[in-house]
Formats: C-alpha cells, structure tokens, sequence
C-alpha cells in the first residue's frame, strides 16, 4: 500500500464543490471515479480543502492509499486521460504513509479576482466577478490590515440566518494583499484554515469599502460584532481560487 499525494487544477463552474454529494457532480467524486477505472480500487480521496460550489483550484492536495504497480509519472498520465477537462490532475507523488492532505497543511493561499470595467469580459467571466464602477483600493488595504492576525471571525461565516455555529470560530489570517493590474483586481488572502464562505464575505466587505459604501473602520467593526448579519451579502463564488496549499518540505519515498 503506498500513499499517493496529488496536486490538481479545476474550473469549478459545474461542480458542487470538492465534497461528494449524493446525485450531485463533485470533484471527489469525478476523481474517485477516475481512480477506480484506472486501479480497479474502491478508494477514498481525501482534499486538503473543501471548495464550495463554483470556486477553482490551481493547486488544490489531495491524498489516497493504492496497491496499483502504476508509478506516480504513469498513474498521473491514466487519470488524465480519462478526467473531463474541467479537471486535471497535474503532480503525483508517493509520500509517508502518515501524510494528510488536510492535517499536514501548514496554510493555504486563495485569490478573488475581480474584473473592473464598464464592459463585462466574454474571457474572465467565469473566473472574475465583474465590477463596473471604481473601487478605491487604499481604502480596501486600511480595512483588510485590520483583519490580519487570530479573531473570532463568526461576523464573516456562513450566511444570515444559516452560519453553521459547530466549528471554532476562531482562525488566523497572516496576509490579505489587494493589487491591481489594468482592470484586474486580485484580493489575495493567506491562513492556515477558513471558516466557509470566510474569504469571499471578506472580499465582499472590502468591496463595499471600495465603493465608499462603508467607511475602512467597518471591517473590524463588523469582525469585534460577531454578528454575521451586519456583514456584506457573499461574494459570487467563481472569483474565487485555491492557489496553493503549503506544507513542510518532505523527502519522496521513491
């Protein structure tokens, strides 16, 4: 049995997300199907993070245990040659067999792009939230320094009225970086885990402040509440990505 670490890359725009649901396209699933055609193994896939339905990953980790004599080179080449286009599988390595996606990670890096124009983009539109008017982007920096660092952010999970309240409430940011480049604006933020929806209803809070909606005290007003309900409304989730997981460096078993 050896354990395999996979690093994969998929426009989420039709599927539910990354956990397997019953009757519904997932990126689990897509997977565990093509592993088993491949293997002719019954395997569970675990990720290193659950992307909702509708956000994409260039670097999303997942990890599995195979008595396939493939190589990682060859079982790499298999799956992709039977995966959708939507999603491909772009590294595999054999790893410690007490390696864990999940566990292991040591943090994670998510982009939110948004596209700022007047005219809408045919080319960005399933990757980048299209935003017409100006967004003031020191005013957006003022706000989001206030969220680096370890809070209760209950004021930023879930949605009004439908915040899962089970998981500790308590994570750390250790960067949100905003930039731009012509009309591209990238929202980048760095932690080691996120609460769902955390990172797009603070994309969206930083978006009101850019538009003047909100003053830049807002973010960390909003946050010292923890009330989800004086948050701003979800960012769509197709701006957003999973760029990287990061873990600490490891030697290949073979």
């Amino acid at each position: 049995m050896t354990r395999l670490r996979l690093t994969l890359e998929y426009d989420g725009g039709d599927f539910s997300g990354w956990q397997l649901q019953p009757e519904r396209r997932s990126v689990q699933g897509v997977l565990e199907e093509a592993v088993q055609k491949i293997t002719q193994e019954s395997l569970r896939v675990t990720g290193a993070g659950r992307t909702d339905a509708g956000v994409h990953a260039r670097g999303q980790v997942a990890h599995l245990d195979s008595e396939s004599a493939l190589r990682p080179l060859e079982l790499r080449k298999a799956l992709n040659a039977v995966l959708p286009e939507d999603l491909a599988v772009l590294d595999v390595e054999a790893v410690a067999g007490d390696f864990h996606a999940r566990y292991a990670a040591r943090s994670k890096r998510y982009v939110y792009r948004i596209w700022n124009a007047p005219q809408a983009s045919p080319l960005a539109r399933r990757d980048h939230w299209h935003l017409r008017g100006p967004l003031d982007l020191e005013a957006m920096r003022l706000g989001a320094g206030d969220l680096v660092g370890e809070h209760d952010f209950s004021a930023y999970r879930g949605s009004p009225g439908g915040a899962p309240l089970e998981q500790n409430p308590l994570r750390e940011i250790e960067a949100i970086e905003i930039r731009r480049a012509d009309r591209q604006i990238e929202i980048e933020v760095r932690g080691r885990s996120f609460l769902r929806y955390m990172v797009r209803n603070l994309v969206s809070m930083l978006v009101e402040v850019g538009r003047g909606q909100r003053p830049a005290s807002d973010p960390a007003g909003v946050l010292k509440s923890r009330d989800r309900a004086l948050g701003a409304a979800t960012a769509p989730a197709h701006g957003l990505c999973l760029e990287q997981i990061v873990y600490a460096p490891s030697t290949p078993t073979r």
